[in-house]
């Protein structure tokens, strides 16, 4: 899906085009103006947003990105994850691949960095986020042991994401990213409720 579809479908209010630092409000130049507004459906170009909001974005790409990465060994066929893991993976990466496409847009269009270019950040502390001898150790398993230790491993990752996710409902101040927010929290507890279920055989 195309970023252009993807900021319409989460707007409520309008994309944010500011610099950075607290409260923010400001225009962009006419030839981004005319584009945003035309990816929203004709909305104004114009919306506040805060650090929380940046920092959201910031921090839940490269969240999402190991999640895709964990769907990725999952759909790996020599694991041999079952039908459940499976089609859970394949969900996940649905859902989160376009997430990270937007919130990387967000971040663009609000001149912000990705954690990418800021290479003091120390991801590993984010809620939820596995260590390299975690996925490493995934990475060695199959069958039955890989679908579980993956699962719990999936469950720690979503509550991690969604306690994120409600901070910045809270603090935030952009509405396309309330809006974003709410829908993972949404997912995603009915995905670690799916998973308990699951590992509770």
């Amino acid at each position: 899906m195309k970023r252009r579809t993807l900021i319409t479908a989460f707007a409520t209010g309008t994309l944010v085009l500011a610099a950075c630092g607290g409260d923010h409000n400001t225009h962009t130049t006419d030839s981004m103006t005319d584009g945003m507004t035309a990816a929203t459906s004709g909305i104004p170009a114009d919306v506040d947003f805060n650090d929380a909001d940046v920092y959201f974005a910031q921090s839940m790409i490269p969240h999402h990105q190991q999640a895709v990465e964990m769907a990725d060994i999952a759909l790996d066929p020599s694991v041999g994850a079952g039908e459940q893991v499976l089609d859970l993976a394949t969900r996940i990466q649905g859902a989160q691949d376009p997430e990270i496409d937007l919130m990387t847009g967000w971040l663009t269009a609000w001149g912000q960095p990705s954690m990418d270019e800021m290479p003091d950040h120390d991801m590993s502390s984010m809620k939820g986020m596995m260590s390299a001898d975690e996925m490493d150790e995934m990475a060695t398993m199959t069958g039955a042991e890989f679908d579980t230790m993956w699962m719990e491993m999936m469950i720690r990752h979503h509550e991690g994401a969604v306690d994120m996710a409600l901070t910045v409902t809270t603090d935030g101040k952009n509405p396309d990213v309330k809006v974003l927010a709410d829908a993972i929290v949404i997912a995603q507890k009915s995905e670690i409720t799916e998973m308990q279920a699951l590992l509770a055989g």
